[in-house]
């Protein structure tokens, strides 16, 4: 080290002229692209020499083969190289060949870009969203957005893979490095050409014949006209002279129909079509229907949410499925009608303004619920099927009027319980039943079943509170005693309080079941069908009765106070 000390030595001198002229030949700098000579290959690296660096760079035989150009590597051959790091932490210098091929790729795409010119490339692969484009001069990987790939919807793009064709480069970012590009602009640019051709043939008042529904959308309805060499719009305001929502109220996938030109953009290159503009307005004259009277009206279109038909060509409404039936709730124009029936509607409204029309079929027929009023009003008795059972009420129908009533578990039996009386019925059994309720506005009967037999409570009309009546220990618990009066089937709880007046009596384990005895009556309201029994009140009933029959008239005469208060009595008289 002592020759670097004094660089007035003649070997330093030397030494540093040497160093000078060597450095000044090559200038090395970070994030430039050098070419590297090829000093050795192995299995899993490539050597390079690059004049200036003071190591050889080393590239994975990886990344050669990823940019297919791992068969044209010989030693002594060039790779061109990104040197990223002259000398990293470990010492060595780090290049890369895939940024240098993008790098050298990117000019030329900007370059491409600037003039607006198309470029060469081959679709290699899918991603999400798009495919991914390579292009072919300098292997650049480029993004196409599945929007862009044709002006018509693809549902198979295997004819196009790695197939050289045209795409336009619509988006550069230099700070990421990437690129998307479009092929539909490539061939729209080709078709607009033809198009502009094509718009010259019409003009405005041009009937076009047997145009065929292509698609929808909210707005209007898509035809393709000439077998398909021009697709024009139909507005939702030039479809009819209805009101609708949608086109697919009228219009299904196919349909042929004859369009009137009423707008031509030749800058736009797009037309405009009306169809209801071919027929007059119906409106006009739709002072010859009168409300709440019945008109043939005929099926042109079936909905999920009922059909539409039409009182005359041109003027259709919507018959909705609430309008179909009396009785079916969720009634299906598909199972009642077809496309062409002729039916009979009643019109409920006209709103000329809104240019609207409702009309119901339901209102033809009679209505099953004031016929049944009229024939099985309040208390009467109808026999019914059961259709239907859910956790709390059983469905009956009533074949003669085909409507549903209700009864409720609770209408079932005046005793049990009414989950374990449901039990009891089956899908499809007969029920005579007796009506309680109806309300025909709301379509709502409500039938009941016990009320077809004898009320148990019937047994205590004629009772009062106080009233002893004999009955019999259906059995025991902690609680109390399950009781149930001798002439009706009815069970009443006597509560463990209530059994004797000596607390060491109130025992419910002295009865077994079976036994006849006597109870009071403790409360009595029949309207809220509550009735309570007592043996204790029926005791101090009887100590009463005891007291008062067999006691003296003099007893207590002797206590000390026991003639103050006929003392009292006596000076109040005074």
């Amino acid at each position: 080290m002592e020759i670097y000390k004094d660089l007035s030595n003649q070997n330093a001198k030397e030494f540093e002229k040497l160093l000078n002229s060597q450095l000044s030949k090559t200038k090395i700098e970070e994030g430039k692209v050098i070419d590297g000579e090829v000093t050795k290959i192995t299995n899993k690296f490539v050597f390079l020499f690059v004049e200036g660096l003071k190591s050889e760079p080393i590239i994975d035989i990886n990344e050669l083969k990823s940019l297919n150009i791992l068969e044209k590597v010989k030693e002594g051959s060039k790779i061109p190289v990104l040197l990223e790091r002259i000398e990293d932490k470990n010492g060595d210098v780090v290049v890369s060949a895939t940024k240098a091929q993008k790098i050298k790729g990117w000019h030329k795409l900007e370059k491409a870009y600037e003039k607006n010119e198309a470029i060469m490339g081959k679709i290699t692969s899918k991603c999400k969203g798009g495919v991914i484009v390579e292009h072919i001069e300098t292997g650049s990987l480029m993004f196409c957005p599945g929007s862009q790939i044709s002006d018509k919807p693809l549902k198979d793009i295997s004819h196009l893979m790695n197939e050289p064709q045209k795409f336009a480069l619509i988006k550069l970012d230099k700070i990421r490095g990437n690129a998307c590009v479009s092929r539909r602009q490539i061939i729209s640019s080709s078709k607009k050409e033809d198009k502009s051709k094509i718009i010259e043939k019409y003009k405005v008042g041009d009937i076009i014949k047997n145009a065929v529904v292509k698609g929808y959308s909210s707005f209007g309805c898509f035809f393709g006209v000439n077998n398909g060499e021009l697709d024009v719009l139909v507005h939702l305001q030039e479809i009819s002279y209805s009101r609708i929502n949608h086109p697919d109220e009228v219009f299904s996938i196919g349909e042929k129909h004859d369009l009137l030109v009423i707008t031509v953009d030749k800058e736009k290159l797009q037309v405009g079509c009306s169809i209801k503009q071919l027929s007059p307005d119906p409106f006009d004259h739709i002072s010859n229907y009168k409300l709440n009277e019945p008109y043939k009206v005929k099926v042109v279109k079936i909905t999920d949410y009922g059909c539409f038909c039409e009182l005359e060509p041109g003027l259709s409404t919507l018959l909705h499925s609430s309008e179909l039936s009396w009785t079916k709730k969720n009634a299906s124009a598909k199972k009642m009608f077809k496309i062409g029936d002729t039916i009979n509607c009643v019109i409920t409204e006209i709103d000329k303004e809104k240019r609207r029309v409702a009309i119901s079929h339901r209102l033809t027929k009679d209505n099953p619920f004031e016929l049944f009023e009229k024939n099985s009003p309040v208390g009467s008795e109808i026999e019914g099927k059961i259709s239907s059972i859910n956790e709390y009420a059983i469905y009956l129908t009533i074949e003669k009027y085909d409507i549903d009533v209700f009864l409720h578990s609770n209408d079932l039996s005046y005793v049990g319980n009414p989950e374990e009386e449901l039990k009891n019925y089956r899908k499809g059994d007969t029920l005579k039943v007796k009506v309680l309720e109806i309300k025909k506005d709301e379509q709502k009967i409500r039938v009941g079943l016990k009320q077809m037999q004898t009320d148990p409570l019937d047994y205590f009309k004629n009772k009062k509170l106080n009233d002893i009546i004999t009955v019999k220990v259906v059995h025991s618990d902690n609680k109390g005693l399950v009781v149930r009066p001798e002439e009706t089937e009815i069970d009443i709880i006597i509560k463990k309080s209530q059994i004797a007046i000596n607390a060491a009596d109130a025992r419910p384990s002295r009865f077994v079941g079976g036994e006849r005895i006597d109870a009071a009556i403790s409360e009595l309201d029949l309207n809220k069908r509550k009735i309570s029994l007592s043996i204790k009140l029926l005791e101090e009933l009887q100590n009463k009765e005891a007291v008062t029959k067999f006691s003296s008239p003099l007893s207590g005469k002797n206590l000390p106070f026991s003639s103050l208060s006929d003392k009292l009595s006596k000076k109040k008289e005074k």
